[in-house]
């Protein structure tokens, strides 16, 4: 079902300019205007927010029609409104994909695409790290209905071949991955499934579509946590699918309309549109903070291991500079000691935030093991590669100097209470 409309609004005149870019326009200019001409909005600059819940019809016909999907136009917001459509339409662009789809978190848009794209005792396949409430929702639910969830490494460019079984139904990933930034080869992931049909599903939160687009790489559909940096002043909740549109015309009809109901307000597709115009202004700075703040960590004597695709001793730093525009915003590093450790360190932050999320303004901070990923047990912590001194930073926009000094100060206070 189409749920677009191409209804003309009274008093714009036929030889006003038309003031959408080009389909090849580059990223920043489609993040402003992609999808929108102020002439469609009586001159309006800014894209007007609909609150409606619901849309008229002018017949019993016509309300028939765009039920049948033999018509274009709104239904009713569950399904479509004309503000999120705006949003959904330039996501698709930023990523490279035909379609997109807004949901209420990450979370719903996780849920929304796997219950619509397995059933009962279908196979998930994924990487050994996941960001937990995905691991939770993977292990702790969808195993009561009878799907299996294989962990294997996806570091390995052969493991996804070797693994690709008959019950696979979903290949699913994030790269860079919460919380040790382990990086998947997203081609050669895409590579190895296609010969068997099984779609690849990437979770591309951490790098955003100015980083990192991996439908262009062989992916098949890219899920967002939009809290966090698409909206990028911790203000919202938000979450968005991006693939074909044949695809996601079926995770809207079923995974979000009837089987999640993780509907976004409009109010908040309005806020991440906002957030998108200054998308590549922002990460550009947080990657450039990130960078001096990750050579930093690695010349610290109380710092166990740095995980950062920016640094030379990355491991797969080859991969990062071939997949990845820039190496993001994202840090984290062990610090021997274990939990005590990694929480004493957190403790002694004075301009971090101790909070969770991350892509935000302000600069955060966090200890996956006792918060983000404290559902997974200490065991599968030890399996999965979550060190109980693992330190995740999400690098702000304050100034450089003021974030390397907080981190100075807290290594040196947390080594000293140690």
């Amino acid at each position: 079902m189409t749920c677009e409309t191409a209804a003309a609004k009274p008093g714009a005149q036929p030889d006003q300019p038309v003031h959408r870019p080009a389909s090849d326009a580059g990223f920043e200019t489609r993040a402003i205007h992609h999808g929108y001409d102020p002439a469609d909005a009586d001159g309006a600059l800014t894209p007007p927010v609909h609150f409606s819940s619901t849309y008229a019809f002018e017949s019993a016909e016509g309300g028939a029609a765009r039920f049948a999907g033999e018509s274009t136009g709104y239904i009713y917001s569950r399904v479509g409104n004309p503000t999120l459509d705006l949003l959904e339409r330039r996501l698709a662009s930023l990523e490279g994909a035909e379609a997109g789809l807004a949901t209420a978190s990450g979370m719903g848009a996780i849920a929304a695409t796997v219950w619509t794209l397995i059933g009962p005792g279908d196979e998930i396949l994924t990487d050994k790290t996941l960001y937990g409430c995905t691991f939770a929702f993977f292990r702790r639910a969808l195993e009561r209905f009878g799907v299996r969830i294989r962990h294997i490494d996806m570091t390995r460019s052969d493991a996804v071949a070797e693994a690709i079984g008959e019950r696979t139904a979903l290949i699913f990933f994030e790269t860079p991955a919460n919380p040790n930034m382990r990086l998947i080869d997203i081609e050669a992931t895409a590579r190895a499934a296609r010969p068997r049909g099984v779609p690849v599903v990437v979770d591309n939160t951490y790098a955003t579509p100015y980083l990192q687009r991996p439908i262009e790489l062989g992916a098949d559909l890219v899920v967002h946590s939009a809290t966090k940096y698409l909206g990028g002043h911790g203000d919202l909740m938000a979450g968005a699918v991006l693939g074909d549109a044949e695809t996601i015309g079926r995770i809207r009809m079923e995974g979000l309309k009837d089987m999640t109901g993780a509907v976004l307000s409009s109010f908040d597709a309005m806020l991440i549109l906002r957030g998108l115009k200054t998308l590549g202004l922002r990460m550009a700075r947080h990657c450039a903070t990130a960078e001096q703040v990750a050579g930093f960590l690695e010349t610290a004597r109380t710092v166990a291991r740095v995980h950062y695709p920016g640094l030379d001793s990355f491991p797969q730093r080859a991969l990062a500079r071939r997949q990845m525009r820039l190496p993001g915003g994202m840090i984290a590093f062990e610090l021997p000691g274990g939990l005590a450790a990694g929480q004493r360190f957190i403790d002694a932050t004075r301009l971090f935030t101790r909070a969770v999320s991350l892509g935000d303004a302000e600069s955060l901070v966090q200890h996956p093991a006792s918060m983000t990923h404290s559902t997974y047990t200490a065991e599968e912590r030890a399996r999965h590669g979550i060190a109980d001194g693992l330190v995740r930073l999400s690098v702000g926009l304050e100034t450089p100097e003021d974030i390397l000094a907080d981190v100075a100060q807290a290594l040196e206070a947390a080594a000293e209470a140690g």
